[in-house]
């Protein structure tokens, strides 16, 4: 079923906030702060601080990662009085690696309508800078903070022909690096930390060189990693050459043949004795 917008009906306003650079805020933004009802907020302290800068006064409902799925009831009793409501987490655009998909799933759900306003929103300035292809790219946000989980997501990514973004936090920044290079081979790469603050850095090289470039570096990272663009032709290896090419590469035994077995599309257990029939 489809919705129109703008048809005065009550609504919930996904809005964008600036990620460091207060001039980054919109008109528009601004502008249906002032107009709604009330702001459900990932954190009050946060968005009381942005109004005030603004000058607005409003109701502010604390609703984050924690408590979404309870603030349903709150949302739509809003909506049901008539009552346009507000949506904003502590930086950037809601729902991207934030807070408010629950929340405008709720509405939609209930056949309110869900208006997103065009905005701050980090990848985007990190994927135009970075010198890499901008099109087509795949953004896929923050990576598991388990190591063997967060590998397995790499080897799955690494055969994509995409632009690769993520976000990463700074403590973990050293290991998801390693990761990369792992799984992904020596790719070039752009991490962007602090966009639009005043100790904005973008670090462009390869996976091989940057890990030096950044042990230090604090704050917020978007990585940007390039795609796997490579015409892959193994028919004239076997599958001992094709293993023993990934082995050279870094990898270990182990994900080397599952790597071999993905892109030959054939059963893992055939690669694993067809390779240690060497050692026999």
């Amino acid at each position: 079923m489809s919705q129109k917008s703008y048809d005065k009906s009550p609504t919930l306003y996904l809005i964008p906030t600036p990620i460091g650079n207060m001039d980054d805020m919109t008109y528009r933004a601004v502008l249906t702060l002032k107009e709604v009802d009330v702001i459900f907020s990932e954190d009050t302290r946060v968005t009381s601080m942005l109004l005030s800068h603004f000058d607005i006064k409003k109701k502010l409902i604390s609703s984050h990662s924690y408590n979404e799925t309870n603030n349903f009831d709150k949302l739509l009793s809003y909506l049901n009085e008539g009552k346009n409501v507000g949506l904003v987490t502590d930086r950037g655009t809601p729902v991207i690696s934030d807070p408010g998909y629950q929340l405008a799933k709720c509405a939609i759900e209930n056949n309110f309508n869900v208006v997103a306003l065009p905005g701050t929103t980090a990848f985007v300035p990190a994927l135009i800078a970075s010198g890499l292809n901008p099109s087509p790219f795949l953004f896929y946000g923050f990576l598991s903070n388990k190591q063997s989980k967060r590998r397995k997501e790499l080897e799955k990514l690494s055969s994509y022909p995409f632009t690769l973004i993520f976000y990463e936090a700074p403590h973990r920044l050293a290991e998801t690096l390693k990761d990369m290079l792992d799984t992904l081979g020596n790719r070039k790469i752009s991490i962007s930390r602090e966009i639009s603050k005043k100790f904005e850095e973008i670090y462009r090289s390869n996976l091989e060189q940057i890990a030096s470039e950044v042990q230090d570096a604090k704050g917020e990272f978007v990585i940007v990693v390039d795609g796997n663009y490579e015409e892959k032709n193994f028919d004239n290896l076997s599958i001992i050459e094709h293993v023993n090419l990934y082995i050279k590469e870094g990898k270990s035994v182990k994900d080397a043949m599952k790597l071999v077995a993905k892109e030959r599309n054939i059963p893992k257990n055939i690669v694993y004795a067809e390779y240690h029939k060497k050692e026999k």
